[in-house]
């Protein structure tokens, strides 16, 4: 196929979907000029802080466009993202965009992956508002190397400045302190700029944390008196997540005692550390989409922080064409915190299952049958996984979560993790299984 055979950053190939961009802006009629932009970006947490400041938004009574990896949202209604992609393509983009205003959405809330900026999907569009939180290895099919992946979430920051003006709005830019290549996006000339998390430089601050099975409570330490937080939510990337919404709200002068409302308000954010709560079994089952070292990473060590849980038994796979490097560091960190894991088939694409086991076996130190399991079959694989977990034991099914696909290398099929998860509990319930 040709498109295989140009490399994504083939001069031509970029060259090409540039023009697309322009032309695309063109026939829609520049939507995103007579709208508040708020770009998010990072590695890991896009899309629950992209849902996060939506839904929040809308509680503030602000009519919204939001578009993520996930869902979309437009006003009160919200659609599932069937493309598979953070970013779209910029005639779908801009589409949506024209729909969304033409619904008198005010604000356009845009998750953006390196590859929307690096392939031009976004070039249009005028941001006011940039969120960064934390940039971890990913993508380097695309950019080779750390630098580049580094420079290109880089762009929209430097050009904030110079972007069309609203004047509604300042040009702002909200950033994790304990973010990996900071001093970059801190150095770089805001309007405003909020700095969240427990660094120095940090004016968002979250303070006496209480983390347990059933949420957090926490306060938010901020210029005026603080903001008290409790969320259905757990782990710290969930406070961090939220740290970086409050930034944004400030930015709208969303007056403080509201905050604290709208937060209690959101009990499900897509794609982070969804329980399947119809549960009957006495066991804990999370889902999530750690598709990253650090996500996993934090995932596991979230999980493992609950007090009184006993097994942690993580279905796991790593990732197919993409970014092949990722491998054998997210199987360290799935090995290190996991007491078992099992090894699935994730999205295929042009990569075959058994090809992935060979290429990541080696970096497997545990041998199968020992507290580690191949099963290909992804259902096959979670249902094993239920069936294992005990009292107390704690299942992690990882990396696919909400999406509705599976892609096989030779033809897509349809999948939800969570409801093959209800429909594998369901079975167990119903023929009550002794274990």
């Amino acid at each position: 196929m040709l498109k295989q055979l140009i490399s994504l950053d083939n001069p031509f190939r970029l060259l090409y979907h540039k023009s697309r961009a322009i032309i695309a802006n063109i026939y829609y009629g520049f939507p995103s000029k007579k709208m508040i932009i708020i770009w998010v970006t990072w590695t890991n947490g896009k899309t629950t802080t992209s849902n996060i400041i939506a839904k929040w938004l809308r509680d503030a009574w602000k009519k919204v466009f939001m578009f993520s990896t996930v869902n979309i949202i437009i006003n009160d209604s919200e659609y599932t993202n069937n493309t598979k992609m953070t970013s779209p393509d910029a005639f779908e983009l801009q589409r949506l965009l024209k729909l969304a205003k033409n619904e008198w959405c005010e604000i356009a809330v845009i998750e953006t992956a390196s590859h929307g900026i690096k392939m031009h999907r976004v070039r249009g569009i005028d941001y006011d508002v940039s969120v960064l939180t934390n940039i971890t290895q990913d993508h380097l099919d695309l950019h080779k190397t750390m630098k580049d992946y580094v420079n290109t979430k880089l762009q929209i920051f430097k050009h904030l400045i110079g972007y069309k003006r609203k004047p509604w709005i300042k040009k702002t830019a909200v950033i994790n302190s304990e973010s990996d290549y900071k001093e970059l996006f801190l150095a770089e000339t805001y309007d405003s700029m909020f700095v969240y998390w427990n660094g120095d430089k940090s004016n968002l601050k979250a303070i006496n944390v209480v983390n347990d099975i059933n949420g957090m409570s926490f306060d938010i330490e901020v210029a005026w008196p603080n903001i008290h937080i409790d969320t259905h939510f757990i782990g710290s990337f969930n406070i961090s997540n939220i740290l970086a919404a409050v930034g944004v709200f400030i930015s709208f002068w969303i007056e403080s005692d509201m905050i604290p409302k709208m937060i209690k308000n959101i009990t499900w954010v897509p794609w982070r550390l969804d329980e399947v709560l119809n549960n009957k079994e006495n066991f804990k089952v999370f889902i999530d989409y750690a598709h990253t070292p650090d996500a996993l990473e934090k995932v596991l060590e979230t999980l493992s922080d609950i007090n009184g849980r006993k097994r942690i038994i993580t279905v796991f796979w790593a990732t197919w064409d993409r970014d092949k490097t990722k491998r054998p560091i997210m199987w360290e960190i799935v090995s290190r915190l996991s007491d078992i894991v099992i090894l699935t088939q994730d999205d295929d694409y042009t990569e075959k299952t058994e090809d992935i086991i060979k290429d990541v076996l080696p970096w497997i130190e545990r041998k199968e049958s020992e507290d580690f399991w191949i099963i290909t079959n992804r259902k096959e694989a979670i249902t094993t996984a239920l069936l294992m977990a005990e009292e107390n034991d704690i299942v992690l099914i990882a990396w696919k979560w909400d999406e509705h696909m599976l892609i096989t290398n030779k033809w897509p099929v349809e999948w939800h993790d969570k409801a093959v998860v209800n429909e594998i509990l369901k079975w167990i319930d119903d023929n009550k299984i002794l274990k």
